[in-house]
């Protein structure tokens, strides 16, 4: 099976292909294409704390930093199990691309921790997130490399990280990391923002298909603050959301779902298995979900989840990307063949990054905007990046993900040639 790093580079490739007619000097956009084909810098680290127990114990992690050419880097910091260097490798380069895409001045970075955060104590979690943070304090910076939450991460291990990165450089720097609390810095509106972003694509979508929202069914796979909040915008446009998951299975209902009750549920219980039984839910597992007859398919968990193993039972007519990676190379391929169409995920989640450069920029300029001020200025952006990659994929006849890339790309091998990228 491919790996994740070389189906990002496959992607890269393809688009080079196209992108190679529009310029004069085939040699240097041959060695920009290769230069981009690669982070500028991986950095990895053994990170050691003391257990709650007083032991010691270490964990593998890593910082990819992609592409610097439109602004500073970008990117989450992951906490799973699975994490690694040709994870985070891949990440980094679709961050470069959703944020040139997005029309936000960043380069892409993706970073992570390999470990298991359900066997940690909150008070090993905090020794891990500032040691990190201490760790890699020379390789980040407001005007370097941003980091922010990702998988397994949130708003407090992003305070933790503030803390321990300006005790290291003895500075204030708050714009150094994003997805903070409001109390620190934080945007309102950050914590809706990648549903919230998925959502205005959706809308538009929608629009220019002619799609009418009550007649159009969505299966949404992962119920995480990505999941949640695309769910519930999605429902309040009037769209039917018939199925939803989260790690124990799915729910479903033909007449629709409420997520906000489903949320509240989930707190309760703990899992949508556990919903099913005490309230008498319809269940399914994951697998079974992401075969429902919908009209759109919403994966927004973890990459790969549609494969070349499940690709041709894939009922729906549209999936719209909410997770990084959600569909590999070979099950594209797939999807493509039998008329699929693919709302890519650096389109699609993009909300999050570009509420996070809103972040950046009122970390760095001491203002503070209102919730509406975001929620307005994301809109601003999420439309005009989904009208660029519509228009170029109905134009010159290319998929979705093609189109994307096509602009992303060449947004950042134009960078790299007005700053004077050497032959």
């Amino acid at each position: 099976m491919t790996s994740f790093f070389d189906s990002v580079i496959k992607q890269i490739d393809e688009i080079s292909n196209l992108l190679e007619n529009d310029y004069a000097d085939k040699k240097l956009f041959k060695k920009i294409i290769s230069e981009i084909k690669k982070p500028q810098r991986v950095v990895k680290k053994t990170l050691t704390i003391f257990s709650d127990k007083g032991k010691k114990v270490s964990f593998l992690s890593f910082r990819s930093q992609h592409n610097n050419a439109l602004g500073p880097y970008k990117g989450g910091i992951r906490y799973h199990v699975n994490v690694c260097e040709d994870e985070v490798k891949a990440l980094s380069i679709l961050m470069s691309l959703k944020c040139s895409l997005a029309g936000i001045p960043y380069g892409g970075a993706k970073g992570g921790i390999k470990v298991d955060v359900l066997k940690l104590s909150q008070k090993e979690l905090e020794k891990l997130s500032k040691t990190y943070a201490k760790t890699y304090s020379k390789y980040i910076g407001e005007k370097i490399d941003v980091p922010a939450p990702d998988v397994n991460t949130n708003g407090q291990i992003m305070a933790w990280m503030l803390e321990a990165y300006e005790e290291k450089i003895g500075l204030k720097s708050p714009g150094t990391f994003t997805g903070k609390p409001i109390e620190i810095g934080g945007s309102l509106g950050r914590n809706e923002a990648t549903g919230r972003g998925g959502v205005f694509v959706l809308k538009e979508f929608a629009k220019k298909e002619k799609l009418v929202s009550s007649k159009t069914k969505i299966a949404v796979q992962g119920f995480g603050n990505v999941g949640f909040w695309f769910s519930k915008f999605a429902k309040d446009l009037g769209f039917k959301i018939i199925a939803v998951s989260d790690s124990s299975g799915a729910i479903v209902n033909e007449k629709g779902l409420d997520p906000d009750k489903l949320n509240e549920l989930k707190n309760e219980f703990g899992s949508f298995k556990e919903i099913s039984i005490k309230k008498n839910f319809k269940f399914i597992s994951n697998e079974d979900l992401m075969v429902l007859p919908v009209d759109i398919l919403v994966p927004a968990a973890l990459e790969a989840v549609i494969n070349k193993d499940n690709a041709n039972k894939i009922k729906a007519k549209v999936i719209l990307e909410m997770a990084n990676g959600p569909i590999t190379f070979e099950a594209e391929e797939i999807l493509l063949k039998n008329k699929k169409e693919i709302l890519p995920d650096i389109l699609c989640n993009s909300g999050g990054v570009t509420t996070s450069y809103f972040e950046w920029a009122q970390n760095l300029q001491g203002i503070s905007w209102s919730e509406d001020k975001v929620n307005e200025e994301l809109k601003v952006y999420m439309v005009k990046a989904f009208d660029s990659v519509y228009g170029v994929a109905r134009k010159k006849k290319l998929p979705f993900r093609v189109a994307a890339n096509y602009i992303s790309l060449k947004r950042i091998v134009d960078a790299m040639i007005l700053k004077g990228f050497e032959r």
